[in-house]
């Protein structure tokens, strides 16, 4: 695989992972709200107007032109697995970020996904 395309690989990885760490930063300002037809619209509103979130979805609209470029010069059974390096990114980030746990459990599947990767793109 080319340099370029590692580089647009993990250029995506990592756009797709700061989008979902905005999410979350944007889901926290908001704080947790009820399903309910009285919300559907002041929450609505929040959301679309809430900075992180609107950040985070410019974040996969660059993610996803990105990704597209990537998958015109790798094969798609090569570049997908590579997206399991955003469960990397993301759990580390929210473990930094947001105090949330990273347990011996975690850190054990992130081993084994960092060694699946590592064996689909050896071939």
């Amino acid at each position: 695989m080319s340099a370029i395309s590692w580089l647009l690989i993990l250029s995506g990885v990592m756009i797709n992972a700061v989008a979902q760490l905005l999410l979350k930063a944007g889901t926290n300002s908001i704080g947790t709200f009820a399903y309910s037809a009285e919300n559907i619209l002041p929450i609505g509103w929040k959301l679309a107007t809430e900075p992180h979130i609107i950040g985070g979805l410019a974040c996969y609209v660059i993610s996803v032109v990105i990704w597209i470029m990537a998958l015109s010069r790798v094969e798609v059974s090569v570049a997908y697995p590579m997206l399991s390096f955003g469960y990397i990114v993301n759990a580390l980030a929210a473990w930094w970020l947001f105090g949330e746990a990273v347990s011996i459990e975690r850190m054990a599947g992130i081993a084994v996904i960092i060694f699946g990767v590592f064996l689909i793109t050896r071939s």
